[in-house]
């Protein structure tokens, strides 16, 4: 157990941590509420997988019998996977309720931020972020991750922003809380199944070193954000822009019917998207992960070598 209370980390990770090695945080919630069982665990393993062949240490963070634990086996991926959704899906403000009783919890992106911050690992990989919903003038639904994103010093990189979001006023939310959005390799901001949206990212920086380099002025001068850096799909696996807005358009629809809102819309939306594209969405939200994950292990690579 560290010094942290309630905060365990697992002896490879904090192995690394203590030498100056790469390591790559990792969240849970895409395990027990993004993906069906087995994918879900199939693709965990295969995340970490591609985070060591990056040079890197995974650290998969989730809450497991009211312990923030940093660095799971995988035996708790399996467990957090067979479970699913019986799982709490818990962000920074459902911790200490979970922790209190005891429980297991999967960590959204807010929450594995704060954690991965509190273990000292700077570096993190996801699907895509949380946002401004669509329709947030009246249902003031915003993603806890943006602010998590102004407060802690975490960089994220993702497929940008879960196009089932509103990214315009995401990108103003987090203009308005001065988190810096990179694009890596990309003018565009990426919209999760697809490489590009209508809207441009401030900053386009090329190579890991590049990213690596301004996160560490960006710490040394003092400021304690994290920052998204915005990763394509590779093309390969990137869906149309056209079919993919069709398909959201019904899913927010049904949602909107049956009342779905607040920590359940994500999930929903993702899997009635991932049924109406036939799977397809799925499998390419499995290769955008591993995806992200090869350039997170890149990115922490050259802010070590730094």
């Amino acid at each position: 157990m560290s010094e942290q209370p309630f905060l365990s980390i697992a002896p490879e990770v904090q192995n690394a941590l203590q030498h100056g090695q790469a390591v790559v945080a990792l969240e849970s919630t895409i395990i027990a509420h993004g993906m069906p069982y087995p994918q879900n665990v199939a693709t965990a393993l295969q995340v970490e997988d591609q985070v060591r062949a990056g040079g890197a240490v995974p650290a998969t963070i989730a809450v497991l019998d009211g312990c923030l634990r940093v660095g799971l086996g995988a035996g708790d991926i399996e467990r957090l996977g067979r479970a699913g959704t019986a799982v709490h899906k818990v962000s920074r403000r459902d911790l200490p309720f979970v922790v209190a009783s005891g429980q297991a919890g999967a960590t959204t992106v807010a929450a594995t931020m704060l954690i991965a911050a509190r273990a000292g690992i700077r570096f993190f990989a996801t699907g895509g972020i949380g946002g401004v919903h669509r329709g947030a003038a009246q249902t003031f639904d915003v993603s806890a991750d943006l602010q998590e994103l102004a407060l802690t010093p975490v960089a994220v990189v993702c497929a940008g922003v879960k196009s089932i979001l509103d990214l315009g006023l995401t990108l103003e939310y987090l203009e308005t809380h001065s988190v810096p959005v990179v694009g890596y390799q990309t003018d565009s901001l990426p919209a999760f199944f697809t490489r590009s949206s209508a809207y441009a990212v401030p900053y386009r920086l090329d190579t890991p070193a590049a990213i690596a380099r301004v996160l560490q002025c960006q710490w040394q001068l003092g400021f304690n954000s994290g920052m998204v850096v915005a990763n394509p799909i590779p093309e390969a696996f990137a869906l149309p822009p056209e079919r993919m807005d069709a398909v959201i358009a019904q899913a927010l629809q049904e949602a909107q019917e049956q009342g779905v809102a607040g920590k359940a819309a994500t999930p929903f939306l993702l899997a009635r998207v991932s049924a109406l594209t036939g799977g397809d969405s799925l499998a390419a939200n499995i290769q955008l992960v591993l995806n992200n994950a090869r350039l997170a292990a890149a990115l922490a690579g050259a802010f070590a070598a730094l």
